[in-house]
């Protein structure tokens, strides 16, 4: 499940699927809190609540630091290069190739969340040489279950993850996407 751990690129900008997956711009900003001040992205995302305007900053800065790191990608997710509707997110962990994703609640049941999974799964297999893609979520998030089986994933045989976060235990299953499956 290991990718390569050479950088990201300074840049970026994916298409497929009628989506443009590209980088957070500072005109951005403003549009950030409603697309994710919302209680479903509090509840099952580790996406700060209440996302105001700082929370806003403080996202676009995270996310500039980690692609330089060489740890996370993030992108708006559009379907033309303009307005973000969302993010999808890929990162790299020892347990391998991880994707996220969150859609703002205006602009969900339009399919977006699969379709930015596997066109940053693509980019993973076809770009950082990972041979499986995963997705960790809790079972009881059918939303997101629905998203990895449209997206082509399917439930791995691996143990479970249990944790904490905002006071809330959770327990993650893991979905993965093998190379060629996309």
């Amino acid at each position: 499940m290991s990718s390569s751990t050479s950088s990201f690129p300074e840049r970026m900008e994916l298409s497929g699927e009628g989506l443009v997956l590209r980088d957070w711009a500072e005109g951005d900003r403003g549009a950030m809190p409603e697309l994710f001040d919302h209680p479903d992205i509090a509840y099952w995302t580790p996406i700060v609540s209440p996302f105001d305007e700082a929370a806003a900053d403080d996202r676009l800065d995270r996310a500039r630091r980690l692609r330089a790191e060489g740890k996370v990608i993030m992108l708006a997710v559009t379907v033309d290069g303009g307005a973000p509707l969302g993010e999808v997110m890929l990162r790299r962990a020892p347990e391998g190739t991880e994707l996220g994703y969150a859609i703002g609640p205006a602009h969900r049941g339009q399919g977006l969340a699969a379709r930015a999974v596997r066109v940053m799964a693509t980019y993973a297999f076809e770009e950082l040489g990972a041979e499986q893609v995963i997705l960790e979520l809790e079972a009881e998030n059918a939303a997101s279950v629905a998203v990895a089986t449209k997206a082509g994933f399917r439930l791995l045989d691996v143990p479970l993850i249990t944790g904490e976060e905002k006071g809330r235990a959770y327990v993650l299953q893991t979905w993965g996407l093998a190379r060629g499956r996309t």
